[in-house]
C-alpha cells in the first residue's frame, strides 16, 4: 500500500495535526534529580522542536520512583514532577511541534546506574537502589537482582499509576501519550512468554499475557480527553526462539486499536541479553508495514533510520505513518531541516535562523588568494 504522502506531508491523529512525519524517539538523558526534570531537557527537547521535528518525544517517565530505570531517570508520579514540564510542553508547541511523552514503568531492569558509570544494577547496599518488580521472579541476567514477583494487588495499583500518570501528562501539556511495552520494561515482561511464567490471569495464554498492556491501555483512554493521541510502543519481536514474533505483537497492536490506541511504535528486542538482533538500517521497519496492513492501525517506524530519503520512501511506500529517530536526532538537532533542503521540500526553520540559511544557500563562491 502506497502512499502520495512523503516525509514533509502532515498528518493528524484525533484532531492532533503533526506539521510533518518526523518524530524525535524518546531518548533517555538519565539527567533529572529525583525524577524532577530541568534545564538540560528543555534545552535538549526544545531544540529539536526548533530543528523542525513534527513530534518531539520526552524520554521514558517512570509512573512509580520504582519505575524509573536509574535514578537520573524521569519522573512523573506526582502533581510536582508534572508541573515543571509545562515550561517544556509551551516551547516545544511555540516552535511548532507537537510534544509527547513516554509514560513508563522498567520492571525488573529498573534500579540501575547511568550509562556512562557502566549502566549495572546497582547494589543493594547502595542508598540509590531499591527492590525490582516484574510478572514473575526472573531475573533480566546473570548479576541483575531477582525481581519481586507483582501481585494482584500491585498489579491494580501500578495500572492506577499510569491512569495518574497520563491525566498529569495532560495537564503538563502534552498531546501525545505513549505507553511503554518495549524493550524488556514491564510491560514488554508481561505479554513475552520469556519473561512471564505466570499461573493466573495474567500468565500463560497468549490473550492472558496481553491482558496487563490492554487493561491499562483502556484504563488510561478512559481518563485522558478524546483529543489526545494515545500511543504504544511495542517491542514487535524478541529475536529469540519461545519469544514475542511479528504475529503476536499485530494480534496485540489489533486489541490495543479496540481499546483505542491510535499511534503503534514499531520497535524490538530488549527482554533477552544475548538476543542475535541483525540491526542494519531499517531492520525494523517490516514491523511497522506488517502491523500497518494486517491490524489497520496507524503505525511509527523506528531503528537505523539516519537519511532523509531512507525516511522519505518508508512514508510514500506506505511502511508506516511517521518515521522517529534518535541516534540522527542526537547528532544533529535540526536533522529535519537538513532533511528538508536535501529532498527539496520547504524547511521549517524558526525566523531567528532565517538569514544564517539564507546566506548558506546564496553565498557566493570564496575567491581563490592570490
Amino acid at each position: 500500500m502506497s502512499s502520495e504522502a512523503g516525509l514533509f506531508s502532515p498528518l493528524t491523529l484525533r484532531g492532533v495535526t503533526f506539521r510533518n512525519r518526523i518524530g524525535v524517539s524518546p531518548m533517555c538523558q538519565y539527567s533529572a534529580v529525583d525524577g524532577f526534570v530541568n534545564d538540560w531537557h528543555l534545552v535538549h527537547l526544545g531544540a529539536r522542536a526548533a530543528g523542525g521535528a513534527g513530534l518531539v518525544m520526552m524520554e521514558a517517565t517512570g509512573v512509580t520512583p520504582e519505575g524509573r530505570i536509574t535514578p537520573g531517570c524521569t519522573g512523573i508520579w506526582s502533581d510536582a514532577h508534572a508541573e515543571p514540564m509545562k515550561r517544556i510542553t509551551d516551547f516545544i508547541q511555540s516552535q511548532g511541534a507537537v510534544a509527547g511523552i513516554q509514560i513508563a514503568h522498567a520492571g525488573r531492569k529498573a534500579s540501575c546506574d547511568v550509562p556512562w558509570r557502566g549502566g549495572a544494577p546497582l547494589p543493594p547496599s547502595d542508598p540509590a537502589a531499591w527492590q525490582t518488580i516484574a510478572p514473575s521472579a526472573l531475573a533480566f541476567q546473570d548479576g541483575h537482582p531477582v525481581p519481586h514477583a507483582m501481585t494482584l494487588e500491585d498489579i491494580k495499583r501500578l495500572q492506577e499509576s499510569f491512569v495518574l500518570a497520563a491525566r498529569r501528562a495532560v495537564k503538563a501539556g502534552f498531546r501525545l501519550i505513549e505507553l511503554h511495552g518495549a524493550h524488556g520494561y514491564l510491560m514488554h515482561e508481561f505479554f513475552s512468554p520469556l519473561s512471564n511464567h505466570r499461573t493466573d490471569d495474567y500468565g500463560g495464554s497468549r490473550d492472558n499475557r496481553f491482558r496487563f498492556v490492554l487493561e491499562t491501555a483502556r484504563a488510561v483512554r478512559g481518563e485522558i480527553p478524546a483529543d489526545i493521541v494515545l500511543a504504544a510502543r511495542l517491542s514487535c519481536s524478541d529475536w529469540t526462539e519461545g519469544g514475542v514474533t511479528i504475529e503476536d505483537s499485530t494480534a496485540l497492536a489489533a486489541a490495543l486499536k479496540d481499546c483505542g490506541v491510535d499511534l503503534i511504535d514499531c520497535s524490538s528486542g530488549g527482554n533477552v541479553h544475548d538476543a542475535k538482533i541483525p540491526a542494519d538500517p531499517g531492520y525494523q521497519v517490516p514491523f511497522a508495514a506488517q502491523i500497518r496492513r494486517e491490524a489497520e492501525i496507524p503505525t511509527a517506524a523506528v531503528g537505523m533510520i539516519s537519511e532523509p530519503q531512507q525516511a522519505d520512501d518508508i512514508i510514500r511506500k506506505g511502511e508506516a505513518d511517521m518515521a522517529l529517530l534518535a541516534r540522527a536526532f542526537l547528532r544533529d538537532p535540526y536533522w529535519a531541516v537538513h532533511a528538508a533542503q536535501t529532498l527539496g521540500a520547504e524547511a521549517d526553520v524558526p525566523p531567528q535562523y532565517l538569514r544564517g540559511y539564507h546566506q548558506s544557500r546564496t553565498a557566493a563562491p570564496a575567491k581563490k588568494a592570490g
